[in-house]
């Protein structure tokens, strides 16, 4: 009886084991969803150190800030501050950019403007100069900036922390998002 007690109990070491390694690695393959699903996923910074905010060129717009997956960043103007209202049917179309642990800035972002701010589900949605950040799922490239200037309060933000005005200019015609027109958001 005494050796089922100690199998019984290496197995049930070995499982939390797994799970807890499961739980802490994976940081940087799986680190960033981009919400290309659209299902309301976060697009997660926890890759070593919270994750990297940087600048990367984008025709049309100039140098504008992105995610460690090169995925532009965005700017929501019906933010409250650093507070995100966007959640439900916006969260789905444009998931913010969360991190566990503190962001770093990558060249062309500055490491002093970088923050987060607790969203409702106690996740830290990362800032950038007071403004929560998230990507667009109508963005399925690097250097694609499909809904700045979407609805007139989504833009792409510039390594100052300002909103950027035009259109990406793309090499081919985009595709028609499904994300965003005449959502609201």
């Amino acid at each position: 009886m005494k050796r089922k007690r100690t199998t019984y109990a290496f197995a049930l070491l070995a499982v939390v084991g797994a799970l807890v390694i499961a739980g802490c690695g994976g940081g940087g393959s799986s680190s960033s969803s981009s919400g290309s699903s659209g299902s309301g996923g976060s697009t997660n910074l926890t890759n070593a150190g919270g994750g990297t905010v940087a600048g990367a060129e984008v025709s049309g717009l100039g140098t504008v800030l992105v995610d460690s997956e090169g995925m532009t960043l965005y700017e929501f103007t019906e933010d409250e501050g650093m507070t995100s209202v966007c959640y439900g049917e916006c969260e789905a179309a444009w998931p913010p950019v969360v991190a566990s642990g503190k962001p770093t800035a990558g060249e062309g972002a500055m490491s002093a403007d970088l923050g987060t701010t607790k969203r409702k589900d106690g996740t830290e949605q990362v800032t950038y100069k007071g403004h929560p950040l998230y990507t667009f799922v109508g963005d399925k490239a690097p250097g694609e900036a499909n809904g700045n200037e979407s609805e007139g309060t989504w833009f792409a933000l510039d390594e100052a922390g300002s909103a950027i005005k035009g259109t990406a200019s793309a090499e081919s015609e985009p595709e028609e998002s499904s994300g965003a027109g005449g959502s609201g958001y």
